[in-house]
């Protein structure tokens, strides 16, 4: 069994195929939308910001397990590492099921320092900068909402994810 933690578009885009998807927390970790996409969801001049892991000792971030089996995790793994390009790097990392069970996962984060690297900003500004950005995969303000209604539908709260999509639908509507 190998499982892949996502905590971002994975949720609710996984683009594999998978035998099961149960949600789980990996601890001394943050969601923060604190890295720049310069092509899925912005342009080299225009980068979108997307979440990636920041750690803290304090945190737990929820998002969704899920097991790919065996068979053919090294395609998987393969297609996963194009597309969490731009500054993510793969790890491996314990996640906790909601009944306490755990298990090893593989996930992407994008470290400080990448060459995409945004780092925090108010949530107005951050709110703005999703509002002008578009590249590849779509528009950035379908990746701050999608995810806030797939963190919804499995019943996780994430305050900054909930504070980020609240400001993007404020600035759609008053466009």
């Amino acid at each position: 069994m190998a499982w892949v933690f996502g905590y971002g578009s994975i949720i609710w885009r996984p683009t594999f195929s998978y035998v099961s998807a149960r949600p789980a927390q990996v601890c001394g970790w943050q969601r923060r939308f604190w890295q720049g996409s310069p092509d899925h969801r912005g342009t080299p001049l225009r980068p979108g910001r997307v979440v990636t892991l920041v750690e803290d000792a304090d945190a737990n971030c929820w998002g969704v397990a899920f097991d790919i089996g065996n068979q053919n995790s090294q395609d998987i793994f393969g297609a996963l590492d194009s597309r969490e390009s731009g500054g993510y790097v793969r790890m491996s990392i314990e996640v906790e099921f909601s009944d306490a069970t755990c298990a090893s996962a593989v996930t992407y984060y994008a470290p400080p320092g990448n060459d995409n690297y945004l780092g925090p900003a108010p949530i107005a500004q951050i709110a703005s900068q999703v509002r002008d950005c578009s590249g590849n995969s779509g528009h950035n303000v379908e990746y701050v909402l999608r995810l806030g209604e797939a963190l919804r539908e499995i019943d996780i709260r994430d305050e900054e994810v909930e504070a980020l999509d609240f400001a993007v639908r404020q600035l759609v509507e008053n466009q």
